[in-house]
């Protein structure tokens, strides 16, 4: 029987806080028409901006950013060739092609299209034959395929999202959050750096047949370089996007909104404001020790904690609500306690509103003590509780 209740230990990081305050939010004094939105630096991870950010909505064919992340994986891990080819199945071709009359790359009936061309289609074009070919190649089937987007997302830490179908088409079941949506957003730019300019291909011809890409920000001068448009009139038009300017990008989500011209009004203006008007900040540099978490049980009493590189998060120019920054773990640990366990997480709030969390990792191990050292904590564990 364990003498441990093991608190949440939350530190308070009062000589960084000192530092950075006042800070301000302006954000409280900014709105979008759009019901759902959430922009957030990509470098850091930070949330300048949030609106129903957890709510659930049809993504529409900002779905296909799950495919194309999946995709992306298997190219990667080396389950998937860009050769390899995949059959147009008659349901791919009546459901997302051209009798459907939705966004396709209007690839034939029958034909056997490589996989090199269908993520063109998929991301280029939009095309929801693309995404149904991809689905049944990779998966046998469109169903099987969407429960593997689900457990995907929850592997890369979407946390209110699930698929049911691979184009984005209508059905109540299917749903993300727009913080999910930048989670996976940020996920594609980070990890597929060699697959991720196909977002900004202006083009791509299949079976004889031009088309645009459907992003309407790319080359309109506000450094928008992807990701994925979206519109069923159940969920209205929104979009998912990313924009670099000089070192810093931005990724922005919004829906729900009521026309196209609406949906690029306020990506561009929710842009601009969020390049305008933030200063990054440096709280902890690579390999800097953050905060230590107290042992039980161990040859010394605590462990430092740090973060996988520099902690580095965006604060409002203007004067403001103060922010805060805290440590929070479960512990004490308990010996022996292997270095590089993730335990905890850097947390951040301006005001009330949290905008940054970074996992936190021990930076070395700790061995079991002797029982006598053991049974000293356990003791101080009984009569003081661990402090």
């Amino acid at each position: 029987m364990t003498l441990l209740t093991k608190p949440v230990i939350a530190i308070l990081l009062a000589v960084l806080v000192a530092f950075l305050a006042p800070a301000a939010s302006r954000a409280q004094l900014f709105d979008t028409k759009a019901p759902y939105a959430i922009l957030m630096d990509y470098d850091s991870g930070t949330v300048l901006f949030e609106k129903a950010a957890d709510e659930r909505f049809e993504p529409a064919s900002m779905a296909k950013l799950g495919v194309t992340e999946y995709v992306f994986n298997e190219l990667k891990e080396g389950r998937l060739s860009l050769d390899d080819e995949f059959t147009v199945s008659e349901h791919a071709w009546r459901t997302g092609g051209a009798p459907s009359g939705g966004s396709a790359m209007y690839a034939e009936i029958h034909s056997r299209v490589p996989l090199r061309f269908l993520l063109r289609g998929l991301i280029v074009q939009s095309g929801n034959d693309a995404a149904i070919v991809l689905a049944e190649g990779v998966a046998g089937s469109e169903a099987a395929f969407a429960d593997r987007l689900t457990h995907r997302g929850a592997e890369l830490g979407l946390k209110d999202s699930r698929w049911q179908n691979a184009p984005g088409l209508h059905d109540p079941d299917q749903y993300v959050t727009a913080r999910d949506l930048a989670v996976l957003a940020r996920h594609i730019i980070q990890s597929y750096p060699e697959y991720y300019p196909i977002f900004s291909e202006p083009e791509f011809t299949w079976n004889n047949i031009r088309q645009s890409n459907r992003n309407p920000l790319l080359d309109d001068g506000i450094g928008v370089d992807g990701l994925k448009t979206g519109f069923i009139k159940e969920s209205g038009y929104g979009i998912t996007v990313s924009a670099k300017r000089n070192d810093q990008r931005l990724i922005l989500v919004l829906a729900g909104l009521q026309s196209e011209q609406e949906r690029v009004v306020e990506a561009t203006k929710l842009l601009d404001w969020g390049f305008r008007n933030f200063t990054q900040v440096t709280a902890f540099e690579e390999d800097e020790v953050v905060a230590a978490a107290s042992v039980y049980g161990g040859v010394v009493g605590d462990v430092p904690l740090k973060a996988e590189g520099a902690i580095r998060f965006l604060v409002p120019r203007d004067a403001g609500e103060t922010l805060r920054a805290r440590v929070v773990y479960e512990g004490p640990l308990v010996a022996p306690v292997e270095e590089g366990r993730q335990v905890g997480n850097f947390k951040v709030w301006i005001g009330e509103r949290l905008i940054q969390e970074v996992p936190l990792y021990t930076a070395a191990a700790v061995e079991q003590g002797p029982l006598h050292s053991r049974a000293l904590d356990a003791l101080g564990e009984l009569l003081f509780g661990w402090l």
